[in-house]
């Protein structure tokens, strides 16, 4: 249960963005990966799910073996990979406990009915300090910063991926909600689910201890070390670290 990101090369429209990125995170491991803004970060995680608007011109992505380049956003769920956004969207019309059955049905050899479903969702939910009342809230409509991320955990604690990419999941949380989030990720560490965490801070790794940290620069894995290495950054920025040729 292996993600693998060989020599990848990626493109939105005639603009090259990643430039020969290699990866590879192993099951039970958390990889944390830092970079300032348009290093590449969030174009990686985009690109691991198949966002349409970017293009892989070289390299390869697989899933325990598995090639995924040319593969759907709902084939990579299938195959248990999940994205937990920057900034969700909002989905007026839609209840948090419909959109996570619906999920949850398609994904799964075992269907939940509503009822059942429901007592999972409020399971999940009690640990993130998520009320009863809130699941029926449509997704993500006028949610505070906190409430869309741990409405994110939420979502991947019922889903159960076996790969989860988290693109900047501490972005505009104030330091309880960041607690309770980081609370609910480390809670769903395992030894068959792979984690990786985007970041430009250390502070969400001061509550999630990552096994690797990668710095990105213009679209390339730089530097890589363990935890020592984000700690470091926070004394001495991105300013000593440079891009490969």
């Amino acid at each position: 249960m292996s993600l693998v990101i060989e020599n990848l090369h990626v493109s939105a429209g005639e603009s090259p963005i990643l430039r020969g990125l290699d990866l590879t995170v192993k099951p039970g491991e958390v990889h944390a990966i830092m970079g300032p803004n348009g290093s590449g970060k969030s174009t990686l995680a985009h690109v691991l799910m198949g966002h349409p608007s970017y293009r892989i011109t070289k390299g390869k992505i697989t899933l325990d073996g598995k090639t995924i380049n040319r593969l759907a956003p709902e084939r990579r769920a299938k195959l248990g990979l999940f994205l937990g956004f920057q900034y969700p969207i909002e989905i007026p019309g839609v209840s948090i406990t419909a959109f996570l059955r619906a999920s949850y049905n398609s994904l799964k050899k075992e269907k939940l009915t509503p009822i059942k479903l429901r007592r999972l969702v409020e399971e999940k939910a009690r640990p993130l300090h998520i009320k009863a009342d809130f699941i029926e809230r449509p997704l993500n409509e006028n949610f505070s910063g906190g409430e869309k991320k741990r409405n994110e955990i939420l979502q991947m604690a019922v889903l159960e991926p076996a790969y989860a990419i988290l693109d900047e999941t501490d972005s505009g949380l104030d330091i309880d909600s960041l607690r309770t989030v980081a609370g609910g990720i480390n809670a769903l560490r395992s030894p068959r689910r792979t984690i990786v965490l985007i970041t430009h801070y250390q502070r969400l790794l001061n509550f999630i201890k990552p096994d690797f940290v990668h710095i990105m620069l213009a679209g390339q894995i730089v530097r890589s070390g363990t935890f020592a290495l984000a700690k470091n950054l926070e004394k001495t920025g991105y300013a000593g670290i440079k891009a490969k040729k």
